[in-house]
């Protein structure tokens, strides 16, 4: 009652209630944590093996070791949201280099259903891939898109209205629109009559409440219960759950949700803690473009046993913001634990990360780019569908040894692409997720030489 009488006194005086959120955010966080100190896990660990001696350089190379096999750092997370990536089968997928793979807790909530999973041994045997690692998140981001309605929470979205998305250089975006049936359902009540319904995703101190895309029923996601589904799950590495606010929010709003998701990622540390599985569990650092906000966040989280971090939340609203945040916040980070940024994967922006000590990036850029007609090669994009390709019977890649450039033309992919066969989306989907292994063991070596 106390606390309750000083913010309605505060209410009203901007700067009283900023004081008052962080007073009352520190009290929270007191009474939430009391966490022993990190130790580096008998089952998880990140192994240094060089650090660059290029002047201004903080790239590593490195072998993230996990219960299911090793990760080459820096390297490429593949995403297969629903436990598999689209078109294409994740043991093509592994021998074109694909090592970690990400999947999305939220859509694996609403079907087949963590029970389902684990029922079935957990999800690396119930995808058949028992001998490669999985890393699953929370469902922050899915939340943030339900809310509004696909819209991007990071930099690209200019670059994808000039490009499309069958082209477009966007770093992390959303379905089109024609494709947002499940955002719409998930912000919308039962009513399919009259005018737009409000939306009805609801955050709160709790966790937030939104519609099922697949069939409309309320469902809810709390710290809690989003670390209890990941351990049903059983991947390797686990996110807590996080509030993303919009990249345009406000810096009192902004203050706020930050607050939130720490208290949101320490009722979820401490869920885990008390039944850890041989899963490791990133925290994410927030604060938008506010290097107050960021800095505040790594000195929260980092005093936590985390066993890695995630650089997340709203990145900027496009590369050069990107590049400004990830030099202020990647030498606040402590080097002896992992670290990964999440949904970021063009390669002019991996650059900049590798070059600023990022391990790892996970992005459906460019499998999304591949599924709609465009091939990432070593001399730019190619669009296969375009008419020049039609009596080219050179390889897709000339400088590329994987399966699709060894054995196919980009004759033959453009006569699929016209002809509207299922098989070249998931042609080129493998010939991107070859490219992006390839780009990320180039990275490897030039840190080893000390060129990058």
């Amino acid at each position: 009652s106390r606390w309750r009488e000083r913010e309605r006194v505060c209410v009203c005086h901007p700067r009283l209630r900023r004081l008052f959120m962080r007073l009352r955010h520190a009290r929270r966080l007191h009474l939430a944590t009391a966490f022993p100190e990190w130790r580096p896990l008998d089952f998880f660990h990140h192994e240094i093996l060089h650090a660059s001696r290029k002047e201004g350089s903080r790239a590593r190379v490195g072998r993230l070791h996990t219960p299911h096999g090793t990760v080459e750092t820096p390297g490429f997370v593949v995403v297969g949201t629903n436990g598999a990536v689209k078109f294409v089968d994740h043991h093509a997928a592994d021998a074109a280099g694909m090592e970690l793979m990400f999947s999305n807790t939220l859509h694996l909530e609403v079907h087949p259903g963590p029970a389902a999973v684990e029922a079935a041994g957990g999800l690396h045997k119930f995808i058949g891939r028992e001998s490669r690692p999985l890393i699953t998140d929370s469902g922050g981001f899915q939340i943030f898109s339900f809310a509004h309605r696909g819209q991007r929470a990071m930099p690209g979205a200019e670059e994808a209205k000039e490009d499309g998305e069958d082209g477009g250089a966007s770093l992390k975006s959303s379905r089109p629109f024609p494709a947002r049936h499940k955002y719409e359902v998930a912000a919308a009540s039962s009513s399919r009559d009259g005018p737009p319904p409000p939306p009805r995703v609801r955050v709160s101190e709790d966790g937030a409440s939104f519609r099922s895309y697949r069939d409309g029923r309320m469902l809810h996601l709390s710290p809690e219960s989003t670390v209890r589904s990941q351990k049903a799950l059983g991947a390797d590495i686990i996110i807590p759950l996080d509030d993303l606010p919009g990249a345009a929010t406000a810096a009192a709003p902004l203050e706020e949700s930050v607050a939130r998701t720490h208290r949101w990622e320490a009722r979820s540390l401490r869920e885990h803690l008390g039944d850890v599985r041989q899963q490791a569990m990133y925290g994410v650092i927030h604060g938008g473009t506010d290097e107050r906000l960021r800095s505040l966040s790594v000195a929260t989280l980092a005093r936590w046993p985390f066993d890695g971090f995630c650089v997340g939340g709203s990145l900027g609203r496009d590369r050069s913001e990107l590049a400004a945040l990830l030099r202020y916040v990647m030498p606040l980070l402590p080097r002896e634990r992992p670290n990964h940024l999440l949904g970021i994967g063009d390669v002019e922006s991996i650059q900049v990360g590798v070059r600023l000590g990022v391990d790892t990036f996970d992005s459906c850029w460019p499998t999304r780019l591949g599924r709609h007609g465009t091939a990432l090669t070593r001399h730019g994009s190619l669009k296969v569908g375009q008419v020049s390709y039609r009596d080219d019977y050179g390889p897709l890649d000339a400088s590329c040894d994987g399966f699709v450039s060894r054995h196919h033309s980009r004759a033959y992919l453009h006569h699929l692409w016209r002809a509207k066969e299922p098989a070249v989306h998931g042609l080129l989907t493998l010939h991107n997720i070859k490219f992006m292994a390839d780009l990320m063991a180039d990275m490897r070596a030039k840190i080893w030489r000390d060129e990058l």
